[in-house]
C-alpha cells in the first residue's frame, strides 16, 4: 500500500482543506453564540456543513494518493455519497448541542462525542465504499485510537469556538485541528491490511478521478467561497462599534 503516491501533495492539500472547514466552522459557531432566534440556527447550520464538507473533503484528497500494488480501485457512489451526508448531520447535531445547551461543559462534552464518532462514521463509511480486488481488514487497536483521536479533535474544536473569539486565535485553533484531523485520517489509513486477490474482473464503481476528484474540487471551491462571505461579513461587535463611530459625525453634523 502507499499512502501518497502522488508525494507530499495529496497530504499537503488534505491538511488545507481540512484547517479550513475547521476555521470556517470555528468562525461561524462564534458569529451564532451572538446572534439569536433565525439567525443563530443559519450560523450554525454553516458551521456544521462547513465543518462537515471540509472533514469529507480532507479524507477524499487524502484517499488520491492511496494506491495498492496488484488492484485498481474504485468507489461505490451511493456509500460515498451517504458519507458526506453522514459527516454533515452529525457534526450538525454536535454544533447545534453547543449552540443551544444551556450548561456549557454538558453540552461541550456531548457535543464533542457527537461530533467526534460522526468524523470517524465518515471516514470508516468512505472506506467502505473502496473496491478492490481483495480483502480489506482493520488492526482493531489502530481503529479505536483513530475514534478516540477523532473525539479528543472535535471536542478541541467546540472548546475553541466556545473560548476563543479573536481572528488569530481561531487561525492557530484550526491548524491545530487541522493536524488532529489528519492524525485521525492516517492512524485509520494505517489501521487498513489489504490481502489482494489478483483478478481480471472489472471492478464495480467510480475511479477517485471520475467521481471523488470533482466533488472533493466542488465542496473545496464552496469552502473557499463561503470562507470570503463570512470574512467580508461584520460581526455584531463591529456592526455596533461602528455604529457607535457614527453617532458623534451626526451629532456634530447637527
Amino acid at each position: 500500500m502507499d499512502h501518497a503516491a502522488f508525494g507530499w501533495l495529496t497530504p499537503v492539500l488534505s491538511y488545507v482543506m481540512a484547517c479550513t472547514g475547521a476555521a470556517l466552522g470555528l468562525r461561524c459557531t462564534v458569529r451564532a453564540l451572538g446572534a439569536t432566534g433565525r439567525s443563530r440556527r443559519n450560523w450554525l447550520i454553516t458551521a456544521a456543513s462547513a465543518i462537515g464538507t471540509g472533514i469529507w473533503t480532507m479524507h477524499f484528497v487524502a484517499m488520491l494518493g492511496f494506491s495498492v500494488s496488484g488492484t485498481e480501485i474504485r468507489y461505490d457512489v451511493p456509500l460515498t455519497v451517504l458519507s458526506l451526508l453522514v459527516a454533515m448531520i452529525v457534526v450538525c447535531a454536535g454544533v447545534f448541542a453547543v449552540g443551544y445547551g444551556r450548561d456549557r461543559a454538558r453540552a461541550l462534552l456531548l457535543g464533542g462525542l457527537t461530533t467526534g464518532l460522526g468524523v470517524a462514521s465518515m471516514h470508516y463509511l468512505g472506506m467502505a465504499a473502496v473496491r478492490l480486488h481483495g480483502d480489506v481488514t482493520y488492526d482493531p487497536m489502530r481503529v479505536a485510537l483513530s475514534v478516540v483521536i477523532a473525539v479528543v479533535a472535535a471536542t478541541a474544536a467546540l472548546w475553541a469556538a466556545l473560548n476563543i473569539k479573536s481572528p488569530v486565535a481561531v487561525t492557530v485553533a484550526s491548524l491545530v485541528m487541522g493536524v488532529a484531523v489528519s492524525s485521525m485520517h492516517y492512524t485509520g489509513m494505517f489501521a487498513v491490511r489489504v490481502q489482494v486477490t489478483p483478478s481480471g474482473e472489472v471492478l464495480p464503481g467510480a475511479t477517485a478521478m471520475q467521481f471523488v476528484f470533482p466533488l472533493a474540487v466542488g465542496l473545496g471551491s464552496y469552502l473557499f467561497l463561503t470562507s470570503a462571505f463570512v470574512a467580508l461579513s461584520p460581526t455584531a461587535g463591529e456592526r455596533e462599534a461602528s455604529a457607535s463611530a457614527q453617532r458623534p459625525v451626526e451629532s456634530a453634523a447637527h
